[in-house]
């Protein structure tokens, strides 16, 4: 990715045009390291996203709705506190820094106007928000970084704001002219151009510094002391096209370029040829967008991984529990099953209890349970008589049979157990709002799997199944989680409903709403590539599915959430499509 500092030098020219004078009306904190402030001027309204996570750091418009936790974060509460109806009167970039200052004028607690500054610093692990206060002090930070943690450049409230530490000898593209420029690559490291240009030059990210070096040497990269004259020429004009598209506006772009596999791949300020035909350039219509696009899948799962850590861990955690302990299990059913043994030692025994002298540690009998008749050594206790011994192996048979018959059921439960912890880490798998992780934690919780820590606020209302029609306009309902599943199946569903879920893998029960008629083949087949879809099998072709009237579908006593049985169905075979589902989906 390339959200270098000439990047940001175009984007806070597009920010500065749409937000310039905007009041602050909301601010929002959907994660620990995201920030969305809702602002309106006379041009309407618009939602600025910051993000300071190692992985995506950026500043940008964005139309994409967030869902924020039930209980904002401290530093939401101090910016919605400070900043709350603030004016935006500038956005400021030191040279091509990677970093933006947005000033804001703010009423304080007196009425008095004061102007605050919100520090959006996007440096990869560094990154963060910094509110400063008019006096050039913290006031607070989306990353408190103590003396620990840095002694250069710590970051706490009420210490004194540094800017982050300049690039030392780097040359700023803004502020040199390109045949500068070059000539410090020619009299640095003998390396490719490329590589030398990223070396001497601030500002620039290696996507730009390559497409330099491809136009340049057409492709070669060539090492920068053995650059031709023409080469250093071209490598003058093609900077001096990048420093345009920056200062002027001439050429800028903003461009997306996706891999074969039509997955965003890199983005830029100005068209990118490098890649040749293993990418595909698409220009988009505001830098905004484009990061939007860019970030939209990735962001999306990241946020839901952050979110979803603490059901993650207690499903690893029980999961490997019950693995553990159906091990366990299963070695001591293996050691019950010799358990005929002792009886047929207890027998031999009471059959020559007067052969056997008292005290003896053995006795060689004659196996008349073997057809051979062979001569069968039994250990004995010396301390007890051959009666006692006979009770003893008589006492360990029954032992091992009520314990076959204990650790069969022991392991019938424990495999089921295993089985729904599969069939929830399916489900959290496809959760894609807070709302179905809350739906989750609340069917763990029931179950007595985890703790949920209640906040003052009111929770989130349940969300109902996901909702689809088809293209014969049938209603398919699909369960979010396995509780949802059991209130779908066995509550909500009439008995002549069809009801659908895959064959032996974990996922979503599926209704579709007959309505009193048979629904056509064409709903059938989309239903069951809808319950193939929210499975664990979403990923495979040819999935089988199986589908029957719900009054043929059962819930054996005692069974987790979403487990039943079912008969007189039948299988079809199907392959899931995401394109049917968003054109279904009801909206």
């Amino acid at each position: 990715m390339a959200l270098d500092g000439a990047f940001l030098s175009c984007l806070r020219e597009e920010l500065t045009a749409a937000l310039y004078q905007a009041r602050v009306d909301r601010i929002h904190q959907p994660s620990r390291e995201e920030l969305v402030i809702s602002m309106r001027n006379k041009g309407g309204a618009a939602k600025l996203y910051v993000s300071a996570r190692a992985s995506s750091p950026r500043v940008h418009l964005t139309d994409i709705a967030l869902e924020n936790p039930a209980s904002p974060p401290m530093f939401c509460m101090l910016l919605r506190k400070w900043l709350g109806g603030g004016r935006l009167v500038a956005i400021r970039q030191p040279g091509l820094e990677r970093a933006l200052y947005f000033d804001f004028d703010c009423v304080n607690e007196l009425g008095d106007i004061v102007r605050l500054t919100l520090a959006v610093e996007l440096m990869g692990r560094h990154s963060n928000v910094i509110l400063i206060n008019p006096d050039g002090n913290v006031m607070d930070a989306i990353k408190r970084i103590d003396f620990e943690m840095s002694s250069v450049r710590p970051v706490l409230p009420g210490l004194p704001y540094s800017p982050p530490p300049a690039a030392a000898g780097r040359l700023d593209l803004t502020l040199s002219p390109p045949e500068d420029i070059i000539k410090a690559v020619i009299a640095g490291k003998d390396e490719p151009l490329s590589q030398a240009l990223l070396s001497v030059s601030h500002g620039l990210s290696p996507l730009i510094c390559r497409e330099v070096s491809h136009l340049a040497t057409r492709g070669r990269d060539t090492n920068a002391k053995a650059l031709t004259d023409e080469e250093r020429q071209r490598a003058v004009f093609y900077l001096a096209r990048v420093k345009a598209a920056v200062e002027t506006g001439e050429n800028r772009r903003p461009y997306i370029l996706y891999d074969a596999q039509s997955q965003p791949l890199e983005f830029s300020f100005m068209p990118i040829t490098q890649y040749g035909l293993s990418a595909v350039g698409h220009e988009v219509d505001s830098f905004s967008r484009l990061l939007d696009e860019f970030y939209r899948q990735k962001d999306a799962a990241l946020r839901m991984k952050q979110h979803s850590q603490d059901i993650l861990r207690v499903l690893g955690n029980v999961s490997e529990r019950l693995t553990r302990k159906l091990e366990n299990q299963r070695r001591e059913l293996s050691l019950s099953e010799d358990r005929d043994r002792f009886r047929i030692y207890g027998e031999l025994i009471h059959a020559n209890i007067g052969k056997i002298p008292k005290g003896a540690d053995s006795a060689e009998l004659i196996n008349y349970f073997d057809p051979e008749c062979s001569v069968l050594r039994i250990p004995l206790d010396p301390s007890k008589t051959p009666a006692q011994n006979a009770q003893k192996y008589f006492k360990e048979y029954r032992k091992a049979q009520t314990a076959e018959r204990i650790l069969a059921e022991q392991i019938t439960r424990g495999e089921m157990e295993l089985k729904y912890i599969d069939t929830v880490f399916d489900a959290l798998s496809r959760a894609k709002t807070f709302g179905e992780l809350s739906g989750l934690r609340d069917e763990l919780a029931a179950g007595g799997y985890m703790k949920l820590q209640r906040h003052k606020q009111k929770p989130p209302a349940p969300l109902g199944p996901l909702e689809f029609r088809s293209d014969d306009g049938f209603a398919i309902l699909v369960g979010r989680n396995n509780i949802q599943n059991d209130r779908l199946t066995l509550k909500t569903a009439r008995a002549s409903d069809i009801w659908f879920h895959t064959k032996n893998i974990p996922g979503s029960h599926v209704i579709v709403h007959a309505r009193g008629v048979t629904p056509p083949d064409r709903t059938f087949e989309q239903a069951a590539i809808l319950a193939a879809l929210h499975s664990k099998a979403a990923a495979s072709r040819q999935v089988p599915v199986d589908y029957t009237e719900v009054r043929h579908v059962k819930k054996p006593a005692g069974s987790p959430p979403g487990m039943v049985v079912y008969e007189a169905h039948r299988t079809a075979y199907v392959t899931p499509d995401p394109s049917l589902a968003e054109r279904l989906k009801k909206e």
